[in-house]
């Protein structure tokens, strides 16, 4: 029927009966995992397509339940199983005016118009595509959340969108295997990740009362609360308690800010503190932070535990150091228990503990009300003004504010408690930003509260004798609050032997309040809570650390148990830590290091925060506003200022110890990738200078060699690679050039492959150099592409490298014509032009074994190695892919052998040699010389790359001698003037030979060998007639006329004389630097001009031929 028509019932119902049952398998699998997508009436694209064809076709048609039709849709009509008519839609068509003609594809045997979200299998291999949610058969796929999921949904296979292959090859073609796009590989940690995920039912996941609230609040108010607020009241007075609280929560808040931003951009895993750092700047902080947060965090719990310990201690009235340890063994094992348990007892257990805590404190505000007479000679006198006036100032007894303050900050600390087990939270991004802030700001009022509570209640100093009460005549002058009461303790004070105040009476909190022992409840409780969240946190963030593999001998810890994924093992090892502290039994020497481990990370996290909205990168977008990037940079350098001040040298200590595990990563390179803002701040700054560098004026000062190196494969070529390399490396771009020809349809995916392989390549081998591939119809074009290009901005290749064609005289002659014309095109583009000969040749490629250097190291997985072996007779210098060697470009890459057991064939002589020559370059060059025969002038290439190449290690020994042609009377005039020219240029010369004899004629037997190279390429057209002549010539443009070879006698007899010269006076060089003679385009043929460059290189020691642009390149003035 035509497209416009509506398909009849009868046509519809004809379908085959096994279109049905594909259909029906296709879409029974999905039935158990739905995606809640939208419903037919939410969306304007899906459309329910209920026809009458429907009822005919009954009984072919899959029959769906009426709960599943409201997330799927029927299908209704089938294309006929001939595929000559195509099929449109039926009556029904969607009303919004998608034509019927939108339906019709001939290519499939299957069609409907309708389909669901959640088809989104689709399969290559059975040519089924599945059903979509537009009008026709499509494999393109909606968009949708498990397409972008990093590892294995919980509920199936990953999956993944149809690759841009599969959308868009021609049929016949197979669909590439695509690896995953821009690093989202999943490293063996993230597969593991996966497979809990998929195991992991039934697992604990806490929300943000349970998991963040009631942790930030219970490790925050720790024993400060009730042991030291009241004294800290009595040192600094109530205002600068109040300034010394609020100074702490100002830093707490900022990094609660930027922790909140951290972890709302993106995904949170477990991992706390080290995962957020990690992750937003990179493995080196991350890792140095992690292992000492999660130290930190071990060493905290004996902090808790020994707080504990004392406060028992004291209560038993004994006061030994070994009681302390015993119960705080006692204690720790007991804890370790819990926390081992499993984190629902954990979380039990803190919700028991948060109770007793703020009973405890509501129990002391209540008793603060109720003034008691037997309490009023120990300091206890109820709210009165005259109390607070008195107590509002300062009164230092050998501490400083600061010093105050120190002892102080350990109290604020603990905001990470939520953000440390975000692996089991069930919504991190909302419970982390919430949990923390309103933590710190509950816990901040209560501080408050109590400072001024105490201030406005309670004498600084008190007696506690009830019999100091003022007599009668003292009255008169006394000026103390405690007059007001009818106290005088101004004996004791005076004495200082008051036992009871502010001041002296470490539990004053307990004498104030209504009930006193539940003032030491809340104590343990306080105690105990911090302990126990610090002993969930350290093996959790220990065990993230160690799934990542950052420091390689602490993989055992990775491992958990139980399908909460417990780390037992670092549970273990936390308890070994803090045992030993606890054993040492003193708070004041763990206390400030303890205080400066996690200002660190805190710092760290505030810099993060920075850092990323410098790099501006497009992933940084937290859905947490409320954040600014100079606030956190102005938290973390006053985080750095709080650790100084706390403890100097503990910082110090801290900051060297970060420093160097820095450093240890960052050395150890660990293969991660996490997108890190440093890698996006790399980028930054390398875009902002690259683009800054492009505003910058030339000059001559300032000329760099930016080579662009015809290398082909850049392993291929180890000498042309290292002698460029040796003048390029820290001074200017160097380029790998690689021309890939190739008969058939170049395979572009292969092509991306390479790149990122050579370029890993080059950056093992610490070469300074890109490589950049590119495919060309033959090397002419190719050469074009590059010279035109390469680079970018003014990082712009002006000199072309090639190697010296050393086969010219076997294959092709039009390969000649095609090197020459690179060297003609490089001078058109105005780059300058060198030329590098060994005489034993350069291209290793054909040589088995030398790849294994690229073998060995770690290949993108998908990289299928060909064993391959070239059969390149004699060794081709143009490049690799020589348009005329039969294999294509594929085979071409050099022989990767990657089967190591098969027999290495033992290599000819001049393999031997070659492979020799190939590596000399990259041994140190002793004391030897270059030549540079500077015989025109080039604009000085010529003479600035021998002095760039003997400013480096390797060449630092060698001697540069300068030869120049002159006129056999004026020797001694010519030395004088190069030598002021040297000095002038400031380029160190061991000696300059002025050659007085270049214009002399060569010896007759070289002539004559000259005259026997060109013959074959000779067109001779003077012996036959001029039309044959010019159709000769026209077929073949290399050959050499008669004409020209006349034309250019003294030229070419030049050449031969300068390889004399050369040989009797550099055949012991280490390198000959010489200028290239130049041809004009169009008068000397191509071979005529291979066969100069033959006669004058031939024979002799690495040589350089080099010709500047013409534009100067060295200069005098400063």
């Amino acid at each position: 029927p035509p497209s416009g028509d509506a398909v009849s019932p009868s046509s519809a119902s004809s379908a085959p009966a096994e279109n049905s049952a594909t259909e029906h398998d296709l879409l029974a699998p999905d039935a158990g995992q739905k995606p809640p997508g939208p419903t037919p009436s939410q969306s304007r694209f899906q459309v329910d397509l209920v026809a009458e064809a429907a009822g005919a076709a009954d009984d072919k048609t899959p029959t769906v339940s009426g709960e599943e039709a409201k997330g799927r849709f029927r299908v209704v009509n089938f294309a006929d199983p001939t595929g000559e008519g195509s099929v449109a839609s039926p009556e029904a068509a969607p009303t919004e005016g998608m034509q019927n003609g939108d339906t019709v594809m001939s290519e499939t045997s299957l069609h409907s118009s309708t389909g669901g979200q959640h088809h989104y299998h689709y399969d290559t291999h059975t040519n089924t595509y599945y059903l979509r949610t537009f009008g026709h058969n499509t494999i393109d796929a909606v968009p949708n959340i498990d397409f972008y999921r990093q590892t294995a949904a919980p509920l199936g296979e990953k999956l993944t969108r149809p690759t841009l292959s599969e959308l868009h090859d021609e049929l016949d073609k197979e669909p590439f295997e695509d690896g995953f796009a821009n690093g989202d590989e999943l490293t063996p940690a993230e597969e593991a990740a996966a497979k809990e995920a998929a195991e992991s039912k039934g697992v604990v996941k806490f929300g943000w009362i349970k998991g963040v609230l009631v942790r930030c609040m219970l490790n925050i108010w720790g024993v400060m609360l009730f042991i030291r607020m009241s004294w800290i009241v009595g040192q600094a007075g109530i205002a600068l308690a109040c300034v010394i609280v609020a100074m702490a929560t100002v830093v707490t808040t900022i990094t609660g800010l930027s922790t909140s931003a951290i972890a709302t951009n993106g995904f949170v895993k477990g991992g706390g503190a080290y995962y957020l750092i990690s992750r937003s700047l990179g493995p080196e902080f991350g890792g140095s932070i992690g292992l000492i947060f999660a130290f930190a965090n071990a060493v905290a719990v004996a902090m808790y535990v020994v707080g504990f310990a004392e406060t028992v201690v004291e209560l038993l009235v004994v006061n030994e150091i070994n009681d302390i340890r015993i119960i705080g063994t006692i204690t720790i094992i007991i804890l370790l228990g819990i926390s081992v348990a499993g984190m629902e007892w954990e979380a039990k257990a803190q919700i028991f503990l948060l109770v007793v805590l703020i009973t405890a404190i509501f129990n002391y505000f209540i008793g603060s009300f109720i003034p008691v007479k037997s309490k009023e000679a120990k300091g206890f006198m109820g709210y009165d003004a005259s109390i607070m006036w008195e107590n509002i100032g300062p009164d230092f007894r050998g501490e400083t504010f600061f010093s105050v303050f120190a002892i102080f900050f350990p109290a604020a600390t603990g905001i990470l408690a939520g953000a440390n087990i975000s692996g089991d939270l069930a919504d991190p991004q909302m419970a982390i930003p919430k949990g923390t802030l309103l933590a710190i700001l509950i816990t901040g009022i209560v501080y408050l509260g109590v400072a001024v509570s105490t201030g406005s209640c309670i004498l600084r100093d008190a007696s506690g004798n009830v019999n100091d009460t003022i007599s009668s005549q003292f009255m008169a002058n006394c000026s103390t609050a405690a007059c007001k009461f009818g106290y005088d303790f101004s004996t004791c004070k005076n004495e200082d032997t008051c036992r009871y105040g502010l001041h002296r009476d470490f539990q004053v909190m307990s004498l104030v309040s209504g009930f006193g022992p539940i003032i030491t409840a809340g104590i343990f409780s306080a105690t105990l809570s911090s302990a126990l969240a610090s002993l969930v946190s350290a093996p959790k963030v220990f065990q993230a650390l160690c799934k990542d593999n950052i420091y390689p001998g602490l993989q055992m810890f990775a491992k958990g148990y139980g399908k909460n994924n417990e780390p037992l093992r670092g549970y273990i090892l936390t308890f070994g830590i803090a045992l030993a502290f606890i054993l040492i039994a003193e708070l004041n020497t763990i206390a400030p290091i303890i205080s400066n481990f996690f200002l660190a990370s805190y710092a760290l996290i505030n810099f993060s925060v920075f850092h990323a909205s410098l790099a501006n990168s497009p992933g940084w977008r937290p859905s947490f506003k409320y954040y600014n990037m100079w606030v956190s940079l102005a938290g973390a350098i006053l985080c750095c200022g709080v650790m100084f001040v706390i403890n100097w040298a503990a910082a110090l200590l801290t900051n060297v110890i970060v420093m160097a595990l820095y450093i240890y990563v960052s050395h150890k390179k660990p293969d991660v990738n996490w997108g890190s803002s440093t890698q996006a701040l790399t980028y930054h700054q390398a875009l902002t200078h690259t683009l800054h560098l492009s505003g910058v004026e030339d000059h001559v000062k300032n000329f760099r060699p930016q080579c662009l190196v015809m290398t082909g494969y850049p392993n291929s070529r180890p000498a042309l690679l290292d002698l460029v390399h040796s003048f390029t490396k820290n001074v200017g771009l160097m380029i790998c050039g690689h021309i890939r020809t190739g008969y058939r349809r170049p395979n572009f995916k292969e092509l991306a492959t390479d790149q990122a392989r050579y370029q890993r390549w080059l950056l093992k081998n610490e070469t300074k150099a890109f490589y950049t591939p590119v495919f060309a119809e033959d090397l002419k074009q190719g050469s074009q592409y590059l010279l035109q290009a390469a680079g970018l901005g003014r990082l712009k290749p002006n000199t072309l490298v090639l190697g010296f064609k050393n086969d010219w005289r076997d294959g092709d002659m039009m390969n000649v014509e095609t090197y020459i014309s690179m060297i003609h095109d490089a001078f058109d583009f105005q780059f300058g032009a060198v030329i590098l000969r060994l005489k034993e040749g350069l291209d290793v490629s054909h040589i088995q074994g030398q790849d294994e250097s690229l073998s060995s190291q770690e290949k993108p997985s998908g990289m299928k190695d060909v064993i391959v072996s070239i059969d390149t007779s004699k060794d081709s210098d143009a490049d690799s892919s020589k348009p005329s060697s039969k294999a294509t470009s594929l085979q071409n890459s050099p022989a990767v052998q990657k089967d190591k057991r098969s027999p290495t064939v033992p290599l000819n002589v001049s393999d031997q040699r070659l492979l020799e020559a190939s590596q000399q370059f990259q041994k140190k060059q002793g004391k030897g010389t270059v030549d540079v025969w500077w015989l025109f002038d080039d604009g000085g290439l010529t003479l600035l790359i021998p002095y760039l190449l003997t400013n480096k290690k390797r060449w630092k020994e060698c001697k540069i001698r300068v030869f120049i042609g002159g006129k056999i009377n004026r020797i001694d005039h010519d030395r004088r003037a190069m030598a002021t020219l040297l000095s002038k240029f400031r380029i160190d010369f061991s000696d300059i030979t002025v050659l007085g004899d270049i214009n002399t004629k060569p010896k007759k037997e070289h002539m004559a060998a000259f005259e026997e190279m060109i013959e074959p390429y000779r067109l001779k057209e003077d012996d036959m007639e001029q039309e044959a002549a010019e159709r000769l010539k026209n077929s073949e443009p290399w050959r050499i006329t008669d004409n020209e070879l006349e034309l250019y006698r003294t030229k070419t007899h030049r050449q031969i004389r300068l390889n004399e010269l050369l040989k009797e006076h550099s055949s012991t060089a280490n390198l000959i630097v010489i200028s290239l003679p130049l041809a004009r385009k169009g008068a000397v043929s191509s071979a005529l001009y291979m066969a100069w460059l033959e006669a004058l290189s031939k024979d002799l020691p690495p040589i350089l031929l080099v010709r500047g642009n013409h534009q100067s390149v060295l200069t005098f003035y400063s």
